[in-house]
């Protein structure tokens, strides 16, 4: 049987100073008998009279042990206010005198003390004299070091049977000296409470990301049409922040151009609501990295309703609640990021919270969004541990959604994990099945990744994807409050599903094009019209954009080295080409705009079309808009991060510059934000 070592106390106070030799005598016999020594000290107290100034003591614990299962006979020694009086020991072998002395005569007293000290490696400290005003002036600096007494128990003493009788003091401030010669142990530096297999890292090796194969340059003569789905995600550029955060570069995987982007806001025109949920405009000018490139922009804003008239909404929060969460960026950071989004609801919407670890169960049914005490005490007492059932969570979720169903109403769960799902079906197309067929009921999907060490990107990616909700990444709390209170209504109301871009190059004046970024989101020709092919959604208020390069033809852009036995493109001082053109490619004409979107109850979508006109003279770089600059810088840093090989020498550095020139209206900082971490960028990779 085990026994529990058993502590002793010195205390001391600051009135009438008792000294007891038998109490040292008493554990030096307690010592013979056991095969480890135990610590041992005196007690100098003074009391003080009622109605005065308790001045307070500090406790310094010996921590010693007993490996027989005989404890040694202890004795607690401690101040008592209303009486100085001797007193004998329960079994009468030792007795404690203390008398007043004037408060004069309080300095000159020098108390011996017969300490047995620390036992340390079998080490004892023999019996010394100690002066009490110079043990208090030594020891200050160990007495108040936090990390030293965090190993040290607290208490008033211990009673035989190894049952420890604790008492409360008042610490003052005041020193000890410990007896000469005495050497503490080396006590590790404090850690923070989390699993320590949990805690945030630089290490990214266990962190999971889609591989990307990146864009080339096309030949218009080839494939002078590009489609692809339209995104809103935002969750790559605030992990690519978070990982330069931690001083490493982020892998080439993370890296998703399109998100970067789209993380920022562009004063792009509001729609008419009468044509269309959202605008369409587009800019064209030169390439910051090459006189010899222009940078096509196509920009879309969606319309965005006042707060009052937001549909009702019907959220399940589905919380991961696993050990892997057990870190203080996730869990933790998770709470407190839903109570920013509880605290926009009303009383209209409804709040249900759904758990996940080995198993599942439902915190919170559902609950009106007003009622905020209850819904943060469900969230307050949630603690991480187990595995990863995440499969199971996700049903369990699904059937609350549908229990409080909001019909014209907004029906969502959003999934708070870190993505590692590692119990019951784990598998990812079971995953996109299962919400897939709840999307196709009305019930849509985000997902909010949070943590490092083990993320899932590619995970929380594409089940936001299939779902019909966007993702985003909570790095900080700044983060979720732009994603769940500035951006509410992007994040919760989708106003277009299934957006589609299809742009056709005239190859009367473009030679070639590369599509910046959206690699995991390109479609076949075929996928534009046909309506069964799941594509993007914009919320309510978002803005997306999308950036291609062009080489104009008789440019020294071009990049693609010329065929021996085909003609690409047409000298605009020949007439002659190797394919057909029609009437509508001698117009001025750079290009020809498509977009198809479905309203979000509808099946069949609808067709908007408009030609992009190439001016006589195309702006410089220095000339373009603001948004435009900003939008191909942050394009030029994602390449850059990337190690793509279009740059031409446009460096961190110009990066900083350019930005610099186009911040202009920056009110939360978000790109004041983006050029510290060009900065940034620049430091690590050096």
């Amino acid at each position: 049987m085990n026994t529990q070592r058993p502590s002793t106390v010195i205390s001391y106070q600051a009135k009438d100073l008792t000294t007891s030799k038998s109490y040292a005598e008493s554990h030096q016999r307690a010592f013979t008998k056991t095969t480890l020594a135990q610590s041992i000290s005196t007690a100098l107290r003074k009391s003080v009279m009622v109605g005065s100034l308790v001045m307070g003591s500090v406790a310094f614990i010996a921590l010693s042990g007993c490996a027989s299962n005989e404890a040694p006979e202890q004795e607690l020694v401690s101040g008592n206010s209303s009486s100085s009086s001797s007193s004998s020991s329960a079994n009468g072998q030792g007795a404690h005198h203390s008398s007043h002395k004037p408060d004069s005569e309080v300095d000159a007293i020098e108390t011996e003390v017969a300490d047995v000290g620390l036992v340390d490696d079998g080490l004892v400290e023999e019996p010394h004299r100690v002066d009490v005003r110079k043990k208090e002036r030594a020891m200050e600096a160990k007495v108040m070091s936090a990390d030293r007494l965090s190993r040290m128990e607290m208490a008033s003493g211990a009673v035989a049977g190894n049952t420890a009788l604790s008492k409360s003091y008042h610490i003052a401030p005041q020193t000890i000296m410990p007896a000469p010669g005495f050497v503490p142990p080396h006590l590790p530096e404090p850690q923070p409470v989390f699993d320590q297999g949990h805690l945030p890292s630089d290490d990214l090796s266990n962190e999971k990301y889609a591989d990307i194969e990146f864009n080339s340059v096309k030949s218009v003569v080839q494939e002078p049409v590009s489609t692809f789905s339209i995104d809103v995600d935002t969750g790559s550029y605030s992990n690519i922040r978070r990982i330069l955060n931690q001083g490493v570069m982020p892998p080439k995987n993370a890296v998703r151009i399109e998100e970067m982007v789209n993380y920022f806001d562009y004063d792009y025109p509001q729609p008419d609501l009468s044509k269309a949920p959202f605008s369409v405009n587009t800019e064209l000018a030169q390439a910051p990295w090459s006189d010899d490139h222009l940078l096509l922009r196509v920009g879309l804003q969606g319309f965005e309703p006042v707060q009052s008239e937001r549909p009702h909404a019907n959220l399940v929060f589905l919380l991961d609640v696993s050990g892997s969460m057990n870190s203080a960026d996730k869990l933790p950071l998770l709470k407190k990021s839903l109570l920013m989004l509880t605290n926009q609801l009303s009383e209209d919407d409804k709040v249900s919270i759904v758990v996940y670890a080995g198993a599942s169960g439902v915190v919170l049914e559902p609950t009106a969004g007003n009622e905020k005490f209850k819904i943060e005490q469900a969230l307050q007492k949630l603690q991480a541990g187990g595995s990863t059932n995440g499969h199971q969570g996700i049903q369990l979720a699904y059937r609350l959604a549908e229990q409080s169903f909001v019909k014209d109403g907004i029906n969502r769960v959003l999934l708070a994990t870190d993505g590692d799902f590692n119990v019951g079906l784990s598998d990812t197309d079971a995953l996109k099945d299962l919400i897939e067929s709840k999307r196709k009921k009305g019930i849509s999907l985000t997902t909010l990744g949070f943590g490092t060490g083990n993320y899932n990107d590619h995970l929380m990616e594409q089940l936001a994807d299939v779902g019909n909700g966007n993702y985003a990444y909570i790095d900080t709390l700044h983060e979720a409050r732009k994603v769940l209170v500035e951006e509410l209504n992007a994040t919760l109301m989708t106003i277009a599903k299934d957006v589609k871009i299809q742009l056709e190059f005239n190859p009367q004046w473009v030679a070639e094009y590369r599509l910046i970024g959206y690699e995991n989101r390109m479609l076949a020709r075929e996928d534009f019209n046909n309506d069964k092919v799941d594509s993007g959604e914009i919320g309510a208020g978002h803005k997306v954009t999308a950036i291609y390069e062009l080489a104009l033809v008789d440019s020294d852009g071009q990049r693609l080295p010329a065929l021996r036995y085909q003609q690409e493109g047409q000298s605009k001082t020949s007439t002659e080409t190797s394919v057909s053109l029609s009437k509508a490619a001698s117009s001025s004409e750079l290009g020809f705009l498509k977009l198809r979107y479905k309203a979000p109850d509808a099946e069949k979508s609808q067709l908007i079309e408009t030609p992009i006109q190439l001016s006589k003279k195309v702006a410089s770089f220095a000339n373009a808009s603001q948004d435009f600059r900003f939008a191909a810088v942050v394009a030029g840093f994602g390449q850059k991060l990337r190690q793509d090989k279009y740059l031409n020498g446009f460096d961190y550095q110009d990066m900083v510059d350019q930005a610099q020139k186009a911040k202009g209206n920056d009110p939360f900082g978000y790109r004041n934000e983006f050029i510290q971490l060009v900065r940034l960028a620049d430091s690590l990779s050096q």
